[in-house]
């Protein structure tokens, strides 16, 4: 049972990324998937929930209105679009379920700057 993102890059500010996590092992049907992301020096803190079962989703107060996260059932994925990124996005991105298993993967990094 794994998840792992994908999709991060480099974008100036103002820029667009659209990540990607991808379940192996089980069906994302009915699980609620969140992103977090670490900057350096920083605690994980999650970014965006979406629940699978009900469609419901969740957005941090600093990523609301720019992020858009969404279920993909035929690819057995979750993805969070991001646009008008700022340097303060700047992390290495992850998915995991909610709550949170042991494992986080590598994640994907995402930096913003000019």
């Amino acid at each position: 049972v794994q998840l792992q993102a994908s999709g991060g890059g480099s974008v100036q500010p103002g820029g667009s990324l659209r990540l990607s996590c991808v379940a192996s092992g089980f069906a994302l049907d009915y699980y609620a998937i969140q992103w977090y992301r670490q900057a350096p020096g920083k605690e994980r803190e999650g970014v965006s929930c979406i629940n699978n079962s009900d469609g419901g989703t969740y957005y941090a107060e600093s990523v609301k209105g720019r992020f858009t996260v969404s279920g993909d059932k035929v690819k057995n994925a979750v993805n969070l679009q991001m646009n008008n990124l700022s340097p303060e996005d700047t992390a290495v991105y992850y998915c995991n379920t909610l709550p949170p298993t042991d494992y986080w993967g590598q994640g994907t990094q995402v930096t913003v700057s000019s």
